[in-house]
């Protein structure tokens, strides 16, 4: 298992939407004892919840704000969680490539309960059909930037955490 004197910060976790990337991540920080960032929870700090965001500005705007944030989240030593579409900024691609990236994959009947009741704007009309759409747009941009690739559909987030904090360590 990799500590975090042997892992290069920033850490960042990519995938779609009920991947586990804020759960994971949160714990993956504890195991490295680094600071965890959720890139979608500091756009809600600053902004508002991403769902009015979208209802009232647009996703183009949401983009811009994202950008931003991912950005500033990115020079930081931190596990960082992007949100779902944070890599279709090619400026974000960039930044990303020199980093260690970790793609947690989810397939649809494990994320489904995962998304029930919630509050996401791109899957307001379309739910799961929707879901699995914007995931086969992202997935190669996924695939293309991640070092890693971790499946979350039926694994203990604990489990997950030690495969990633063991493969990082062989990637340094």
């Amino acid at each position: 298992m990799a500590d975090a004197a042997a892992v290069a910060l920033p850490v960042v976790l990519i995938g779609p939407m009920g991947a586990g990337k804020s759960r994971i991540g949160g714990r993956l920080a504890t195991v490295l004892g680094a600071p965890f960032i959720d890139t979608d929870q500091r756009i809600v700090a600053r902004y508002g919840p991403i769902a009015d965001i979208f209802a009232r500005e647009g996703e183009d705007y949401f983009r811009v704000i994202e950008r931003e944030v991912v950005a500033e989240a990115l020079r930081e030593p931190a596990v960082v969680a992007l949100g779902g579409g944070a890599v279709l900024h090619p400026e974000t691609q960039a930044d990303l490539e020199p980093l260690s990236v970790v793609l947690l994959r989810v397939d649809a009947a494990a994320v489904e309960p995962r998304l029930a009741g919630g509050a996401r704007p791109l899957l307001a009309e379309g739910g799961l059909e929707r879901w699995e759409r914007i995931l086969a747009e992202r997935l190669p941009i996924y695939e293309a930037l991640a070092d890693l690739d971790i499946d979350t559909s039926r694994r203990p987030v604990a489990r997950i955490v030690a495969d990633v904090t063991g493969r990082l360590g062989e990637l340094e």
